[in-house]
């Protein structure tokens, strides 16, 4: 057994269910709690998630008495610096699957020289990306029988960890450590409560309250009963595997596991095709016509501030400025919205989300989004427009998330809010555009890509 090592925490801000203190207490009498905070990751992200993942980071902080050394700058000077300050033999981590991460660690690895071995334990997902693969050894293309496959090759129970799982070491006084970064402005935006801890007490609340119509309930943003387990499954405050285990076979279960599956779907896709981060998937949408100039910019200006003049949309516009998160089915809304009736690009909205959200993950962001405009794996017909109004009085049938979030329009009752039948109020904008003319715009540019 080794003398020391390093647990380089990532997107496992967690001590239970954590496969990579397993691995360094069998090696190492005494392990060293790492996180870099990485400016590289840091640019693309805006306030409400950078200010969510100091928060987790005090709390795993508070969790091991004061002892995480947190540094600031490039993993692959920093880690290898602490290995041997330490007289670390092992770098242990949690697998990294997206395309900065695996080149970082790779960076990492080479750094850390022969004598420092960089071992992955695990991943943030039940099943790590490219483990389920077709017959033929190739990656799925389809969600429905990655799916299949993906329940089929089923995942391990829960690893029994805790603090008292490993040895760890102080710090102390270590000349490059950095206290951790306090809370960027957010004005009167409210963020979930942070950590472990938080994750688990959110689970808790929604098993026991909403699971059981999950299935009915879950494109209903007015009834706010999804799991909002995003966030903490991002920064893997909880483990998909934690969340899994015992989920059992209701109607709700099964939807939340199908919910789960597309998450894991997505990195999938994203570990084969790391390009898609940026380009369309099928590139046949490269030669799809959008808008620009002055006019494109401005409705991009209104969409991003949620002044579009259909109140659903502007509902999830202002629910993400506000939260930093926004219900599924509006992301939908909002996407197709922007690139079908605003005919503006995708990973212009894709860029505004991940600014935005906490829950801010390449993979089920950038394919959530080519999702929708089309262009994606497994995407949603092209030729699927939808209609905002009829969408908000399927999904919003009383008007009262619209009401919650889009305040000129509280003294408008009922449905009523999403059709506006008696035109604006005073204070609210007209319509940006119309959606009839847009969807037969939107339809004209996809049928010119052909079959």
């Amino acid at each position: 057994m080794d003398g020391s090592s390093v647990i380089w925490f990532r997107r496992d801000l967690r001590l239970a269910d954590l496969p990579t203190l397993t691995s360094a207490a069998a090696s190492s009498r005494q392990s060293v709690a790492l996180f870099v905070v990485d400016d590289r990751l840091l640019a693309a992200s805006g306030a409400p998630r950078r200010t969510f993942l100091f928060r987790c980071l005090r709390a795993l902080d508070a969790s091991l008495d004061g002892r995480l050394l947190v540094v600031r700058g490039d993993p692959a000077e920093l880690v290898p610096l602490v290995a041997k300050r330490f007289g670390a033999a092992k770098v242990h981590v949690s697998a990294d699957f997206a395309p900065y991460g695996e080149q970082r660690d790779a960076a990492v690895a080479a750094a850390l020289g022969p004598g420092i071995e960089l071992m992955a334990t695990g991943s943030p997902y039940a099943v790590s990306p490219g483990r389920v693969v077709k017959a033929d050894g190739t990656p799925y293309r389809v969600f429905t029988p990655f799916r299949r496959a993906w329940a089929e090759h089923g995942w391990r129970a829960p690893a029994k960890t805790s603090a008292r799982t490993v040895g760890w070491l102080d710090p102390g006084g270590y000349r490059r450590r950095i206290d951790i970064p306090g809370d960027d402005d957010l004005g009167d935006a409210a963020l979930p409560d942070p950590g472990e801890s938080g994750a688990v007490q959110r689970w808790r609340r929604f098993r026991d309250a909403d699971l059981a119509g999950y299935a009915g309930n879950r494109d209903r943003p007015d009834l706010d009963s999804t799991s909002r387990m995003s966030a903490y499954l991002k920064f893997g405050c909880i483990h998909p595997r934690t969340l899994l285990q015992g989920l059992g076979a209701s109607e709700g279960a099964t939807a939340l596991r199908d919910e789960l599956a597309w998450r894991e779907f997505y990195a999938d896709v994203l570990h084969h095709r790391p390009e898609t981060a940026r380009e369309n998937y099928n590139h046949k949408f490269d030669a799809i016509t959008y808008d620009n100039g002055k006019q494109a910019e401005k409705h991009f200006t209104a969409w991003c501030s949620g002044h579009t003049g259909y109140p659903i949309v502007d509902a999830g516009m202002r629910q993400l400025i506000a939260e930093g998160w926004m219900h599924n089915r509006l992301r939908m809304i909002t996407a197709s919205f922007l690139t079908k009736d605003l005919h503006l690009p995708w990973w212009w909205g894709a860029r505004h989300f991940m600014r935005h959200l906490i829950d801010g993950d390449l993979a089920s962001n950038q394919h959530g989004w080519q999702w929708t405009a089309g262009s994606g794996t497994d995407a949603a017909p092209y030729f699927r427009v939808f209609n905002p109004t009829t969408q908000g009085e399927k999904f919003d049938p009383h008007g009262d998330y619209v009401r919650r979030w889009v305040p000129e329009l509280r003294g408008v009752p009922g449905k009523k809010v999403h059709a506006l039948p008696d035109g604006p109020p005073a204070g609210y904008p007209a319509p940006l555009v119309d959606h009839k003319h847009e969807r037969e715009i939107a339809l004209q540019r996809y049928a010119a890509l052909g079959s």
